[in-house]
């Protein structure tokens, strides 16, 4: 069964469509990568999917069942980018105040706060009121809050925003054990490169459309150019040859695109029957910013996508 089911959801502000028939769901453990550029829709989604807001047509199911604001948020944790923190209130009554909100006991909550403070490295952070804050021990704080009352289901909308990278690889670290104990996360960005190093599963968006989903792995599967890298000990008397087109070199460095009909070992023969040595030999894979900009920019990828997902 999966956590999340998004099925064919629209949202429309006058004449604007911000969400604009969205499918897609989320399996237990999985990070999920919520990706596009600003204004892309991300946030008006997330609202959805947390009761904030309702679609104007299609329907949520959280852990097989329709979606119910009043019952559902307890299931749910959500960081919004748009930090919503008590700015004069002392951090660790913040904390247990919140968590009791979410259906815990005060002794409860006292005892998982205290717990999550020591884990984070905020211990000394107790009676300190938020507005003494910089942005990451903010962004720290805010995390905490909101994974405390284990939810099934974390929405992360740009968490990594001000942090440095000592607490960045520490909230990841903590990404990575809740989703190893089946917690499903959504993890919203427009930064591409946080996303391939942490996510499993992606869904690109642009002007309110999805325009993209799949694994990491599938997605750059689906959009390579067969290029390779090859870096040999010496340069090459000669580096042309009918199953590659060079589209690069740099001294002993090539970069050649394999042609149709060929394969990585006819090049590898090549280079070995002119007894060259081989140092490295790998394929160079698009990152998802690559990807999203052949998607959204009318290049013919992009209108071979169109016609695939038509």
């Amino acid at each position: 069964m999966h956590i999340l089911e998004v099925d064919h959801i629209k949202k429309y502000y006058a004449t604007q469509k911000a969400v604009d028939d969205v499918s897609f769901t989320v399996a237990p453990g999985t990070i999920f990568g919520l990706l596009g550029p600003n204004g892309a829709g991300k946030t008006t989604l997330i609202r959805m999917i947390t009761g904030i807001l309702y679609p104007d047509e299609g329907s949520i199911r959280l852990q097989g069942r329709e979606f119910n604001a009043m019952r559902d948020m307890m299931h749910i944790g959500y960081m919004p980018e748009e930090r919503g923190l008590y700015k004069k209130m002392k951090i660790g009554e913040q904390a247990i105040y919140l968590a009791q909100l979410k259906g815990m006991s005060r002794s409860q909550a006292t005892e998982k706060v205290k717990a999550w403070f020591v884990k984070m490295d905020m211990q000394t952070w107790w009676n300190k009121k938020v507005e003494d804050l910089s942005k990451g021990m903010g962004q720290k704080l805010q995390f905490v809050i909101t994974v405390l009352h284990e939810p099934s289901l974390i929405i992360l909308d740009e968490p990594f925003s001000g942090l440095d990278p000592v607490n960045s690889n520490l909230i990841k670290e903590e990404i990575y054990q809740l989703a190893r104990k089946g917690r499903s996360i959504i993890f919203s960005t427009h930064r591409m490169e946080q996303v391939e190093e942490i996510c499993d599963q992606i869904i690109l968006m642009n002007k309110g459309k999805k325009i993209l989903d799949g694994s990491v792995t599938d997605v750059k599967q689906q959009f390579k150019e067969n290029l390779f890298s090859i870096t040999l000990a010496e340069p090459p008397e000669e580096s042309t040859h009918h199953s590659y087109s060079v589209i690069s070199t740099s001294g002993t460095k090539l970069v050649v695109k394999i042609n149709d009909g060929y394969g990585p070992n006819d090049v590898l023969h090549y280079f070995l029957d002119k007894q060259s040595t081989i140092l490295s030999f790998f394929e160079i894979m698009p990152s998802l910013n690559d990807i999203f900009i052949k998607l959204v920019e009318g290049t013919p990828l992009a209108r071979q996508f169109e016609k695939l997902s038509a």
